[in-house]
């Protein structure tokens, strides 16, 4: 048996499920040509039938990548399948995608049916959708839930009528991973002609459990995994490539690859999240902000000391620049002494001691410490606030491009410049850009409403420059100006290094 695990992501088909985080057609190949850089195998392009969009959707797909199989996704229904057959016409490699419900609850309160009847209805759609295409994908609806007497039955059938992959979908969750496990290896072991297709394992998230349940498949016998970006999916999500790609890299008692290019994960990750505007948990496995982030004053020095001691994956594998070390009460003085040091504070051991004592008393007042925190902590004032707000001023609206004019005041001299975006916000801190002169990054941008009796929205930014990341807040009615002042006070922080002995740091004014 192969040692290859094929990837099968569905991040533009059962992904975007997600309320809220529908894409367009553009923004949908755009995605599909990065999966294909992070060498995904099968892209799930999109459900044709289900929309003019989503049917396009497939086409353009189709016409944008070389490599990867493009699926379509159909019911076992004949004008389904025609609808998929069609979208695929411009396709270098093609997969359709049928199947109907395999436990009895579903043959029963979905289908209004037998089994006999279930099975007859998916060889009719298979060997109808062989006639168009080679690779044929049967999903057996709920096989999670399925007895796996049945399912053999109906995985033999789907093969012998010209199936080439046979997914057994945990549709609900609800699979324990030893329960999988065992499910795919009763397939393995009472299926006649196992050796003619490929197994896939499709579990969701319901239980926390999607991942393990992914790799219990592995071990028994599935070479196929059905997978998303950060996990995103219907109800609690799918299970995410990045943890099936990474578990698998990192133990080597399991012995199997992937083509995916680890190092573009993170970059996939963000990505997909600002494109589908839905977040990633700070804790999110592997992507998550604090993935690489230690707290922890034990974990902080065994990491400074060998990050082996507590990272089993090295941050730059998945795309990472490196760790953080996060300052907060809970932070020892090899990590105090860390940032310090970043800063050009040069500091000995018994000037140390007093210095954590004193740093001790800050983070219990503050609970995070900045940059900012510890100038004022080694120079015992916080450095005046080099850029504020004069005026701001933006206009938009159809057919209008948002045009935005912001004034600061730098350092006690006015700049203005406007700019135009893709939306106020945009054009607006495509103006502030302008006036600064150089080169930052927005990392992370979150919009918050505050409610009450009158709607305030508060902003969270994350921006970086010359290498280091900078946090900024803004609390404001019109949400223009939360995120100017977010953007600002991000900005205030690196140009409090001016005061400090890091030059590197400084910006340009």
């Amino acid at each position: 048996m192969s040692d290859k695990i094929f990837i099968f992501d569905t991040t533009l088909r059962d992904g975007e499920q997600v309320p809220g985080c529908q894409l367009d057609t553009t923004e949908k190949v755009v995605i599909a040509k990065e999966l294909e850089l992070l060498g995904v195998d099968v892209i799930e392009a999109g459900f044709p039938i289900s929309s003019p969009e989503d049917f396009k959707s497939v086409v353009e797909i189709s016409k944008a990548v070389n490599d990867p199989i493009v699926c379509a996704l159909t019911r076992a229904v004949m004008s389904d399948i025609d609808c998929a057959v069609e979208s695929l016409k411009y396709a270098k490699r093609k997969r359709i995608h049928t199947g109907i419900g395999a436990s009895d609850f579903h043959i029963k309160h979905k289908f209004n049916s037998t089994r006999e009847q279930i099975i007859e209805r998916g060889v009719a759609a298979v060997k109808y959708a062989k006639k168009f295409v080679e690779d044929i994908e049967f999903y057996a609806e709920d096989a999670g839930r399925a007895d796996n007497v049945f399912l053999a039955q109906m995985v033999e059938a789907m093969i012998a009528a010209g199936a080439t992959v046979i997914n057994i979908p945990d549709t609900t969750g609800y699979c324990l991973p030893q329960a999988y496990g065992e499910k795919i290896k009763y397939l393995m072991d009472h299926v006649s002609n196992i050796d003619r297709a490929i197994l896939s394992c499709h579990c969701h998230n319901d239980l926390g459990m999607a991942t393990a349940n992914t790799i219990a498949g592995i071990q028994n016998g599935a070479r196929q995994v059905e997978v998303t970006i950060n996990g995103i999916g219907e109800r609690a999500g799918n299970t995410s490539l990045e943890e099936v790609a990474m578990i698998l890299k990192t133990h080597q008692s399991l012995p199997f690859h992937t083509n995916i290019n680890t190092r573009k994960i993170h970059y996939m990750s963000t990505l997909v999240s600002k494109m589908m505007r839905m977040p990633i948990q700070p804790n999110k496995a592997i992507v998550g902000r604090n993935a690489f982030a230690h707290s922890s004053g034990i974990h902080q020095d065994g990491v400074l000391k060998n990050r082996d001691n507590y990272e089993i994956i090295a941050p730059e594998d998945v795309g990472v620049n490196e760790s953080s070390i996060v300052l907060t009460a809970r932070s020892g003085k090899a990590a105090l002494n860390f940032h310090l040091n970043r800063l050009g504070y040069k500091i000995d051991k018994e000037n140390l001691e007093a210095t954590y004592e004193r740093f001790l008393k800050m983070a219990d007042e503050q609970k995070d410490i900045s940059d900012e925190d510890l100038i004022l902590l080694m120079e015992g004032k916080r450095p005046e606030s080099n850029i504020e707000i004069s005026h701001v001023q933006v206009v938009c609206g159809q057919p209008l491009q948002p045009v935005s004019t912001v004034e600061l005041m730098v350092n006690g001299e006015a700049r203005r410049e406007s700019a135009t975006g893709n939306g106020p916000i945009n054009a607006t801190l495509r103006a502030i850009d302008k006036i600064m002169d150089a080169k930052i990054i927005l990392e992370e941008f979150l919009v918050q409403s505050m409610g009450g009796s009158r709607e305030t929205g508060k902003v969270h930014l994350r921006i970086k420059y010359a290498g280091q990341t900078y946090q900024g807040f803004g609390v404001e009615e019109d949400i223009v100006m939360a995120s100017v002042h977010a953007y600002v006070n991000a900005l205030n922080k690196i140009m409090a290094f001016k005061t400090s002995k890091a030059p590197e740091q400084r910006i340009a004014v």
